[in-house]
């Protein structure tokens, strides 16, 4: 990492509400954890913002040339719903729901989820440990909070003491939040009176004998509470104490809260250096939610099968949009940013076609050293990808100059100029070109296809409806959307 053009990296650490420079706490190794999806439902276009952020960061620190060991966790036990210590699993009331296994649940949107992280050509982690695989490691952290002291068992329960962890801790710290605050506007819920606060949080929950996830433990058959995973799952593959966490900002209070105080009792040390969180996605100013009728799953998205939409927008299109927007802003999305982020889009890759047909010429006629060193620092402050485009379209510019004749770049200028697109564009953001069919390749395409709606309609004739709907997933990650109809079933490139 000598090059001159990338200097010091800084990020907005949410611990101590600064930019900071990035120092790794053993170079050149860095450390990530980023939460992952809770596996019970579709994912929406607020969770893909999300993951999309720590994507960029993820490529940008290898594009620097640290070694990233990417841990990205699955939620597939424990997420009760309301998020609060009472209730029912969301896995296994979604597994109810359908009459399925939740591991089949698990499985089925586990799938989905793939899907759509490589349909937004979004990179895989390092690794992806699951709860339910980590059970052990998460009963021994329970065991570890009890022997220091901030744990209690309470009729099967494992509970987390907030109030004595807040006498020598900054519980709150992260979020901002202040104990005695958090006690004046805490009421007790019903169900919860077995904890000695209201502000306590269940590390292992007792299972009633309906409920379907349940392992044993030194305190009798229960599940870990939700917030338990990612500090046991963390640490034990990047260390007690690690560089990045990151996930969405409703995550600071109180699952981040929970996991620096788990993670403080537990091993006595603090686990994470720097914390980052995303901003949310807003629909035409409102926050996207599915109760607000304004949450776009993909498959909306990309047909346009929605109330709300024009028309339907390619992967890269989106991914685009979000990329126009810094990671730690709201943003807000409307049919308006979409089109104008869609011709953007066009106007940039119709310049790398024009890049790859450009001679060299006699002189330089524009600063390329200058553009790249303003590339790099725009993506070193903070990954700044907004003001990182707008120089990638300034070089835009040039390009179209060289091409028209009022310009001219040597060979090493537009050598360079190549370089810095291939990278910037492709690398680091993630994008791809849209991508081109011929007659023979749709035939071929109509092939495959209408072998998949064969599959699909055997699985549904033997009621085997996770398979079906897994067909349909796949091919919808892939841009292919099908449609149900008395006639049969039909479809279209989204």
């Amino acid at each position: 990492m000598s090059d001159p053009r990338k200097g010091p990296f800084h990020l907005t650490n949410t611990l101590t509400r600064k930019k900071e420079e990035f120092v790794p706490l053993r170079p050149p190794h860095v450390g990530l954890y980023v939460c992952g999806p809770t596996v019970y439902s579709d994912v929406h276009l607020g969770n893909v913002r999300s993951f999309l952020t720590f994507d960029v960061l993820y490529r940008w620190l290898t594009h620097l040339g640290y070694k990233v060991r990417y841990v990205r966790n699955i939620t597939d036990v424990g997420h009760l719903v309301g998020d609060i210590d009472e209730g029912e699993d969301k896995i296994a009331k979604r597994a109810r729901l359908e009459q399925l296994e939740p591991m089949e649940i698990v499985q089925k949107y586990t799938n989905g989820f793939h899907d759509v992280m490589r349909l937004f050509n979004i990179l895989p982690p390092s690794i992806e440990p699951t709860a339910t695989g980590h059970l052990i490691e998460q009963i021994g952290m329970v065991e570890r909070i009890v022997k220091s002291g901030y744990g209690y068992e309470a009729n099967g329960s494992v509970y987390f003491d907030v109030p004595k962890y807040a006498e020598k801790y900054a519980y709150g710290e992260l979020s901002g939040r202040k104990i005695d605050e958090l006690i004046t506007n805490t009421r007790d819920t019903e169900g919860q009176d077995e904890k000695r606060s209201p502000l306590d949080f269940a590390i292992w929950k007792k299972a009633e004998p309906q409920h379907l996830m349940k392992w044993p433990s030194p305190w009798g058959e229960g599940f870990p509470g939700w917030h338990l995973e990612c500090s046991a799952m963390s640490t034990k593959y990047l260390g007690g104490t690690f560089d990045i966490h990151g996930g969405g900002m409703d995550l600071k209070f109180p699952h981040h809260e929970c996991e620096i105080a788990q993670s403080v009792a537990a091993d006595g040390v603090a686990p994470v250096r720097y914390w980052m969180h995303g901003n949310m996605l807003t629909v035409n100013g409102r926050k996207m939610a599915k109760s607000e009728g304004n949450g776009f799953t993909p498959e909306e998205l990309l047909t346009g099968n929605h109330k709300l939409l024009d028309k339907g927008y390619s992967a890269m299109t989106v991914r685009f949009f979000m990329l126009q927007c810094h990671y730690a802003s709201t943003l807000d999305f409307s049919n308006a940013a979409m089109q104008a982020a869609e011709k953007g889009l066009e106007r940039l890759m119709a310049a790398l076609a024009t890049l790859g047909k450009l001679k060299p010429g006699a002189g330089n006629g524009a600063d390329i050293d200058a553009l790249a060193k303003r590339c790099y620092a725009a993506m070193n402050d903070d990954l700044n990808t907004p003001v990182m485009i707008a120089e990638l379209f300034e070089g835009v510019r040039i390009i179209n100059s060289v091409n028209d004749g009022k310009m001219s770049l040597s060979g090493p200028g537009l050598e360079q100029l190549r370089e810095i697109f291939q990278s910037m564009v492709f690398t680091v953001l993630g994008l791809k070109a849209e991508q081109q069919t011929t007659t023979a390749d749709d035939a071929a395409m109509s092939g495959l296809v209408q072998e998949f709606i064969r599959m699909r309609a055997e699985a549904k004739a033997r009621k085997d409806f996770a398979a079906s709907d897994g067909i349909r997933d796949r091919l919808v990650a892939l841009g292919i959307i099908l449609k149900d109809t008395k006639e049969g079933t039909t479809w279209e490139r989204a």
